[in-house]
């Protein structure tokens, strides 16, 4: 998907809403488990009722690649139900080698290979250019790239100064931002930041921003969108249990709908300021 039609999509739908599918067989409503393939059902159903809500899906793929060849499976069936309007994230975090990279980028993003060709692909930059490259090498498809997390861990490495006074977090955006420009790279940048969005606007005023930790992590939609959005929305804000398992019932489609809905009208006021 080319930057402009995502920006068409968040336009049209006034959400840049991100519906994350870590779909984990032990918390998925009971009665599924009867389907042949009770994660791709699920997974179906949370799609069907959400489409007309957010821009995109993001797949993590540890939930899938965790059960094996039914998982990949799941996985495959998934990404072929995805509607091709919404820009679908393999949530994979790679990162490694170039030649090993390179087999990465086959996976995610050759459908003739392995029956997949997801817009875009979450990556780790800790091995530099070379672990970066064999996927920004295919036409039209994305990196996110590992920024600043939301999780507690992150401070271990990402707020580290370098002796041009400079955090990791931003010698990554800076660093990177020479490999391909903004219309092939995203930064995963997390929710419970806050403030810490308009040091990335500095390095990356144009890049879109993956952002995880809206709804269950605690995150706060009003402050990513006073710091982190740009002329072009800029944001995608992902939610994946607050939406997905908003309950666990045979109602649990009509809940997500609901939770769905409560954040793309949010956002469709926060969109306001700029379209």
């Amino acid at each position: 998907m080319k930057r402009q039609e995502l920006i068409d999509q968040i336009r049209k739908k006034q959400s840049f809403l991100c519906v994350g599918l870590d779909t984990d067989i032990n918390k998925i409503p009971k009665h599924l488990l009867d389907f042949e393939d009770p994660i791709y059902e699920f997974n179906r159903r949370l799609i069907d009722v959400t489409k007309d809500l957010c821009v995109s899906y993001k797949i993590n793929t540890a939930f899938y690649e965790s059960r094996g060849i039914k998982g990949w499976e799941s996985l495959i069936k998934t990404w072929e139900y995805l509607p091709k309007d919404t820009f679908s994230i393999a949530d994979a975090k790679r990162g490694d080698i170039g030649n090993t990279s390179e087999m990465y980028a086959q996976a995610f993003f050759n459908e003739k290979a392995s029956g997949m060709s997801f817009d875009s692909i979450t990556v780790a930059p800790y091995m530099g250019s070379d672990s970066v490259m064999p996927f920004l090498n295919f036409d039209d498809k994305w990196v996110i790239l590992l920024a600043l997390t939301s999780n507690s861990g992150s401070a271990n490495f990402q707020n580290l100064m370098d002796t041009d006074n400079e955090q990791l977090f931003e010698k990554v955006i800076k660093t990177s931002s020479t490999w391909a420009d903004a219309d092939k790279l995203m930064y995963v940048v997390g929710a419970t930041r806050g403030e810490k969005f308009l040091e990335i606007r500095k390095h990356a005023p144009d890049n879109f921003l993956l952002v995880p930790g809206v709804g269950a992590q605690g995150g706060s939609l009003q402050e990513v969108c006073q710091y982190g959005m740009n002329r072009d929305c800029g944001l995608l804000v992902n939610s994946s249990r607050a939406i997905i398992y908003a309950s666990t019932g045979e109602d649990f489609a009509e809940a997500a709908r609901a939770e769905a809905l409560k954040v793309q009208q949010e956002m469709a006021e926060a969109l306001k300021r700029i379209f």
